[in-house]
Parts: structure tokens; C-alpha cells; sequence
């Protein structure tokens, strides 16, 4: 066997962290539980907030990601509503002032601004500028440089083709630019991010699960995969109502979808071990000076499908999101309370989920 084959058998953890605004406090908690159980992520994969997560957990200023991520969060969570409110009352009110006065931390609407008149024709409403300020006090990016950190990968949609971007911190020297083009969800109005020359939206617009991806820039690896999925892919309940039907189907379309790249990894890991054992097969076998040769004419191509790919999933733990009611704006919700509710129920999710991860 060739050295390129014999060399190729190496394993990965891998986070894969969703898009869903303030619902990314809940992969805060995720996280805090792997670093708690001194789970070593190698790569840390996300879009949208997850994007944003993961540059924080990949080049935190400190050595504490899991610390630095939660100080994260609790800047973003705003105290903005009445102590009266409970329930659906505090989510739909702190969901409103949100969508009215923005965010100081993450956004601002930009009928905030002088320059904002009546004839407003802007493509968005609102400005990211404040997420990069924050986004810029944790994150130091000359960190991922370091091997001891993990490899970051971030997804967002290329306006123009329609064709996604992927930002690999192995190739490419990241910037906040990066990170932000991944958060630009224009049906919440938000704006793009231009990166080069490139004009860019939200990953999540393509998938709001990037482990596709994660296997396309890591062809090579086995992979253990811890996966949060912000949004629960069943539901018992059918909705009432057009705000709970809207919901539904909001959550059906950002749910995780990665069944499919699970089942095809295992399908071509199969394949090729038939390739590695028929070529193997041929290689020792007696063959005339003409076989010998159609032999080596496909021997580069053999490399190439056989040594340079065939990664499979030895692993894959999903930590869901759980839901109390169905409300269309929970993920515009930065009150305070919501966001450490967030945080505990991710914490707690994980513990139960992780607890015999990588013993297999």
C-alpha cells in the first residue's frame, strides 16, 4: 500500500454550530459543558450566531474560549422589559424592542440614524457595526495560528452567484469581515458584508448545518461530530395558527439536514476500501509489461480518489434544542433571562448527550 494511504488514517473532533440570532446562547451552554468535559474540539465549524461562536471558541483573546463565549452572551443580553412580564408576554416584548431599538452590542436600526428619511430605500435595516466592535474585545484572530487551537470554518452566500463561501482559517487570514459575512440575514433586514470583492449573506440562506463543508476541507480525517441543532427537527403539535404555522415551517427549513452527507460518507468509505483491497489485488499479481502500464496511467487518479479522500463519520452525537411554546420572533429575544435560561438548558442538553462521546 501506498504511503499516501497508510498515512491518511487520523481522527477529528468536530463542532458544528447552527445559525439562529439569540438561540446561540444555548450553544454557549454546549460548549461550556465539552470544555468541562475536556472534550478536544479540533475543528469548529458554524454559520450565522454559530459563526460567530465559533470564532470566539477557535480565537478568544484568553485560554478560557468557554469563559470568554458566556461573557460573550451576557453582553448581548439586555434587561428591556417589564419584571411583570412572563412567558410568551416578556418573549413577544423583548422580541419588539429588539426589532425597534436594536441591539448597542450587536446591531442597530438605521431609522436611528440623521440620515434616515422617508424616502428610505436601503437593501437593509439593519447595521452589524456594533456586533464587530463587540465581536473584536474577545477575539484575537492571529490565535489561529496556533496549532493547539481549532481549525475554524465559517459559511456564508455569495449575493451575486448564489454559490456559497467558505472561510478556512488553514488558507485564509481571517478577519471580523469574515466572521460578520456569515451573519447578514437579509429576511430580518440585515446587512451584507463585503469580503475582498465579494458581496456577501448569510450561510444559512444554503444550509444552516456546515458539516458538508467540514468534510469537503478535511477529506481525509475520520470524524467524531458533535452537532447542536437549534431548531427542533419534530413537532408533536400542529400549528394553531399563521404565526405557528410560519414557525413550523421556519424550523423544518434551518433544522439540521446532514442525514444525507452522514449516510454518503459511509457509502464512499465502503467503495474505497473495495478500490484499496482490488488495487492491492493487482499490485501483487503477475502482470505483463502491457498491463503493468494501463496500471500506471491509473495509478494518479487511484491517489487521488483512494488517499486524498474517504473521511467517514465514526460519530455523531446531536444536542437539541428543546422548545416549551412555539413562538415565530424567539430568536430575537436578548433579554437577559432568556439568555441564560439559553445557556443552562445547552449546559444541561450536552451533559446528558456527551457523556460517553469518543469511548466508542
Amino acid at each position: 500500500m501506498h504511503k499516501e494511504t497508510s498515512e491518511k488514517h487520523c481522527n477529528e473532533n468536530v463542532l458544528v454550530l447552527q445559525g439562529g440570532g439569540s438561540l446561540g446562547a444555548y450553544e454557549c451552554g454546549v460548549y461550556k459543558t465539552i470544555d468541562r468535559l475536556k472534550i478536544k474540539i479540533d475543528v469548529v465549524a458554524g454559520t450565522s450566531i454559530g459563526g460567530i461562536n465559533a470564532a470566539i471558541i477557535a480565537a478568544s483573546k484568553s485560554d478560557n474560549p468557554a469563559k470568554d463565549l458566556e461573557t460573550f452572551w451576557l453582553t448581548l443580553g439586555q434587561t428591556v422589559t417589564s419584571p411583570f412580564f412572563i412567558g410568551r408576554m416578556k418573549e413577544v416584548s423583548s422580541s419588539i424592542y429588539s426589532a425597534i431599538w436594536g441591539n448597542t452590542n450587536a446591531f442597530f436600526p438605521l431609522w436611528m440614524t440623521p440620515a434616515f428619511g422617508f424616502l428610505y430605500n436601503y437593501p437593509y435595516l439593519y447595521d452589524m457595526s456594533p456586533m464587530k466592535a463587540t465581536l473584536e474585545k474577545f477575539v484575537d484572530y492571529t490565535k489561529l495560528k496556533d496549532p493547539s487551537r481549532p481549525r475554524l470554518i465559517i459559511t456564508s452566500t455569495d449575493i451575486q452567484s448564489g454559490k456559497p463561501s467558505i472561510f478556512d482559517s488553514k488558507y485564509d487570514n481571517f478577519t471580523s469581515e469574515h466572521v460578520l459575512s456569515s451573519a447578514g440575514y437579509p429576511f430580518y433586514g440585515i446587512s451584507w458584508t463585503k469580503v475582498g470583492k465579494k458581496y456577501l449573506w448569510d450561510g444559512t440562506l444554503l444550509s444552516n448545518t456546515p458539516l458538508r463543508e467540514v468534510i469537503d476541507a478535511s477529506p481525509v480525517c475520520d470524524k467524531r461530530v458533535i452537532l447542536v441543532n437549534l431548531f427542533p427537527k419534530g413537532q408533536e403539535d400542529i400549528p394553531k395558527n399563521m404565526m405557528e404555522s410560519w414557525h413550523r415551517a421556519r424550523d423544518i427549513m434551518h433544522a439540521d439536514k446532514t442525514d444525507q452527507a452522514v449516510r454518503m460518507s459511509k457509502i464512499i468509505s465502503r467503495y474505497l476500501t473495495i478500490i484499496n483491497k482490488m488495487h492491492d489485488i493487482l499490485e501483487s499479481a503477475p502482470l505483463d509489461d502491457a498491463s503493468k502500464k494501463k496500471l500506471a496511467e491509473i495509478e494518479p487518479e487511484f491517489n487521488k480518489l483512494a488517499c486524498q479522500r474517504g473521511a467517514i463519520i465514526k460519530e455523531i452525537v446531536r444536542i437539541e434544542r428543546k422548545e416549551e411554546s412555539h413562538y415565530l420572533f424567539e430568536d430575537a429575544d436578548f433579554s437577559i433571562d432568556t439568555i441564560k435560561k439559553l445557556i443552562r438548558s445547552g449546559e444541561q442538553d450536552a451533559k446528558a448527550a456527551l457523556e460517553d462521546f469518543g469511548k466508542n
